[in-house]
């Protein structure tokens, strides 16, 4: 009996190459390596379509990005929404990287939740200046990544928590320059802050302004309101369900909150005013400036809610 033709393709399950199947896709560790190899692809050329294309095959579309790191006046923690990720990977090639990765070590992963968790105690975030030197950026941290569990696989939390960086310059670099102390003086400074550079930092905290409006942005895009009907429609969304009465309440809601006297309603114009006064104070003082702003329009929104009836008062009297 003749044997059957050789199958180069099957392997026997008692073989040295037979593996296991996963029970998904693939594994965490290797998306983040899927991702190393796209930000290798990059080219001088790639514009903020390219970036938008990176964001959706690597992050879902509620994912968030948090960076927590130490400078010198404090500590800070920078939280970023879907919409404004691709433009953070952007911002750290414009300032002078010409190489980006991240390599993990002795990662744990677990599984809860219909989600997949990634938790790297030793990521390092390396990173290749050209400009103003050619210098190689070392970032040590902790990498946490919660990935959907699905056949796409991508990341619905990322959060980085940099200790320490190191930047290194090749010796070639500094034997060139050996005789020379103005360079040497130069070479000694360092090009970035906890591993990040200016031009990302600034770009991280001009995020806690346009974090909060990017409802406006969205509403603006879709409707094509004017930026005023787009504050005064969002912020009245927001106020109904601040003001949302419990299950079971009466009919005549809407006549207790704007009494048919609006004279003597419970959000007087004046006192409004007066209130936007007090939370431009507390914004110059140093208050949290998502509050303040998530305030300010609040109450900019009752008050030209009243001026309107007022208006109308004035009218019908």
């Amino acid at each position: 009996m003749s044997n059957p033709t050789h199958d180069p393709f099957y392997s026997s399950p008692f073989g040295p190459f037979y593996r296991r199947h996963s029970p998904y896709m693939v594994q965490p560790e290797y998306r983040i390596y899927e991702m190393n190899k796209r930000l290798q692809a990059r080219t001088e050329e790639s514009d903020s379509l390219w970036w938008d294309a990176f964001a959706t095959e690597f992050f879902e579309e509620d994912a968030t990005l948090t960076l927590s790191f130490c400078l010198e006046d404090g500590p800070k923690r920078y939280t970023i929404g879907r919409t404004l990720i691709p433009r953070y990977f952007s911002t750290v090639f414009e300032g002078g990287v010409t190489e980006l990765s991240y390599i993990l070590k002795h990662s744990k992963e677990s599984f809860h939740n219909s989600c997949i968790t990634l938790d790297c105690d030793q990521c390092t975030m390396v990173t290749q200046h050209g400009k103003p030197m050619f210098t190689k950026v070392c970032t040590e941290g902790r990498l946490i990544l919660e990935f959907a569990f699905d056949d796409l696989m991508r990341i619905k939390t990322w959060h980085f928590t940099i200790r320490q960086y190191r930047e290194l310059i090749p010796r070639s670099i500094l034997a060139m320059h050996a005789q020379d102390p103005q360079v040497l003086e130069q070479l000694s400074k360092n090009i970035t802050r906890m591993g990040l550079t200016n031009f990302t930092l600034n770009y991280l905290r001009l995020c806690v302004i346009l974090e909060p409006m990017q409802e406006l942005m969205s509403r603006h895009k879709t409707y094509n309101l004017s930026p005023r009907d787009c504050l005064k429609t969002c912020l009245f969304q927001k106020w109904q369900r601040m003001v949302a009465p419990p299950a079971g309440h009466p009919q005549n809601f809407k006549t207790e909150i704007f009494p048919t006297n609006h004279k003597k309603g419970i959000f007087p114009v004046s006192r409004l005013k007066w209130q936007r006064a007090q939370c431009c104070g507390a914004r110059c003082s140093g208050a949290n400036t998502r509050a303040w702003m998530l305030n300010c329009m609040i109450l900019g929104l009752l008050s030209i809610a009243c001026e309107e009836l007022e208006h109308g008062d004035q009218c019908t009297g």
